[in-house]
């Protein structure tokens, strides 16, 4: 990040004592990090994103300026927490809140699968042990709870749920309801109330009003959501009430954010906009973060996801306003706090990435997709090793396979592969979307023939015969994303390499040609009938001019 410095006042009366504050460099969490959420204790920042169908689930990051992100964990870090089965990988973990409440920390979430299950976790410490699930039944149905703390005691969890018109009156024709919660008792109390039917302007049939947060502040309840859908029409939407039960009045100059109305072919367009949320900071101003897209053609295609930005609240008046409209999302913008010395922005560090193996544990970076069932997977002597099973790419289950969310447009994944010496079976690296959408490297081998092949999910598209290789000596593997073109290289020394195959299309590993709501992973993978190792000796990630 090219750090700007500009001169800083504070707040809360402190007129005159100046400091340096930075700009936020945008996304603030490049790659597949949507739906985000936050909250603050004293100085203290805590952001959570959705995971769908990988685990661990919930990745947590921590900031004392806005501006310097650091992953401290995962929420949902054991099988008993998360268990994902054969679902999409698209299903799992959506939109998880998180809020602060005398000492303890609440992470409410959704959990899709065959029918919606709503539950929350608590942790004293961010960083971890988080609870057990607390289920809550009677939200099943609904998806994007969020807890609200009312200043008197009270709790209240407020989500999307069926409108009550019966059938709905068109497609992605929602409602949000809110419904007072005993957490003694941990239960629901009283009936739900309906809040919002449709969004902002039901005579547009407005869809999916979704992700809503309740905040108190100028002796109104403000709710936040979005709606539009989660596609170039997503936009923010704002409400106030004098009562947390209502009526609430829309405000009349939404959306305060969206990106829907700015031309297709702007330079370096940021789209998608919303899921957001908001909270003040510790100087009395609020800002915001909230997912968006940065596509690399001018019909939508992206590989990244949907991604976690950051702006400023304007709350100068008596409605914030996130983005005033017509303006493009700026990805460069002034952080309100001063910032940490000596660090390194998560975004900064994406850019150059390499895991030697070396740690007793996997980097928070790496995810496995769905939950493990058992161990197959091992740190040891500087490598990793990782047990071929029986569980194909294709699979809609557990394969062996161990990934780190592709950032940037254009990057580069790179390996050291060795199989185990005469095991028949395949190993390498996988560009993944969604198991009818990937493109997988291997070394090959079968009755000690070695082969390099490279394959989509549904054909072999090029393989490459390794004549006179030392099984006892590495291959190295590279797989380089360039927006629209795709393509893969190997080498036998780590110093010359040849290309296998051709350019591909790139567009494959988008949401636009593959569907669903994640971005694309590189990973390491292993394949066998019988058992059998691939041993890694690094993996590197860096993101390309």
């Amino acid at each position: 990040m090219n750090r700007k410095t500009m001169p800083y006042v504070l707040s809360c009366g402190l007129i005159g004592l100046s400091a340096v504050a930075a700009e936020v460099e945008n996304p603030i969490l490049p790659g597949f990090y949507p739906d985000p959420s936050l909250c603050r204790v004293n100085g203290d920042y805590y952001l959570v994103t959705s995971s769908f169908g990988f685990f661990p689930g919930v990745p947590i990051f921590h900031s004392r300026d806005l501006i310097h992100w650091e992953q401290l964990g995962h929420v949902l870090d054991r099988p008993s927490q998360l268990d994902l089965t054969k679902e999409p990988i698209w299903n799992g973990i959506w939109a998880p809140s998180i809020r602060y409440h005398n000492g303890t920390f609440y992470l409410i979430t959704t959990k899709t699968g065959n029918y919606k299950k709503n539950f929350y976790v608590t942790a004293t410490d961010p960083s971890g042990p988080w609870s057990e699930p607390v289920w809550l039944p009677e939200l099943n149905g609904g998806i994007d709870p969020s807890f609200f703390f009312d200043t008197d005691g009270k709790a209240y969890i407020i989500n999307n749920r069926l409108p009550p018109e019966d059938p709905p009156l068109y497609p992605g024709h929602r409602a949000l309801w809110l419904q007072e919660y005993d957490l003694a008792a941990k239960k629901l109390r009283g009936e739900p109330v309906m809040l919002v039917n449709g969004g902002a302007d039901r005579s547009t049939k407005p869809i999916w009003i979704e992700g809503p947060h309740i905040f108190n502040e100028k002796g109104y309840y403000y709710l936040l959501a979005a709606e539009g859908g989660t596609g170039p029409t997503h936009a923010e939407v704002i409400f106030l009430s004098k009562s947390i039960w209502g009526p609430y009045e829309v405000f009349k100059g939404v959306p305060i954010l969206t990106q829907r109305d700015l031309p297709d072919d702007r330079p370096d367009p940021v789209t998608c906009t919303g899921h957001a949320d908001m909270v003040k900071t510790a100087n009395g101003e609020w800002v915001s973060i909230f997912l968006a897209c940065q596509p690399y053609t001018t019909n939508g295609h992206f590989n990244t996801g949907r991604q976690t930005f950051f702006h400023p609240v304007d709350w100068s008046g008596e409605w914030p306003i996130i983005l005033e409209k017509g303006k493009p999302v700026p990805l460069s913008v002034a952080s309100p706090l001063p910032p940490e010395t000596g660090k390194t922005t998560f975004a900064e560090a994406s850019t150059n990435w390499r895991d030697d193996f070396d740690g007793s544990k996997l980097k928070l970076e790496w995810n496995f997709i769905r939950t493990p069932k058992t161990t197959w997977h091992r740190l040891a002597n500087g490598a990793l090793e990782i047990d071929a099973r029986p569980i194909p790419m294709t699979t809609v289950g557990n394969p062996s396979f161990i990934g780190r969310r592709l950032q940037h447009a254009s990057a580069s994944f790179s390996t050291a592969l060795t199989l185990e010496k005469g095991k028949t079976m395949e190993a390498g690296i996988v560009a993944y979307q969604n198991e009818k959408f990937f493109y997988k490297l291997v070394m090959e081998r079968t009755n000690a023939c070695e082969h390099l092949v490279l394959s989509s999910a549904t054909a072999e598209l090029a393989r490459v015969e390794l004549k006179g290789h030392d099984a006892e000596r590495p291959v190295y593997l590279r797989m380089k994303a360039d927006k629209a073109d795709f393509s893969c290289e190997y080498s036998l020394d780590n110093q010359q390499w040849s290309a296998i195959g051709a350019v591909l299309d790139g567009k494959q590993l988008s949401t636009t040609v593959a569907g669903g709501y994640i971005g694309a992973y590189l990973g390491l993978y292993a394949f066998a009938d019988t058992p059998a190792t691939a041993r890694f000796d690094w993996a590197t990630y860096q993101k390309q001019k």
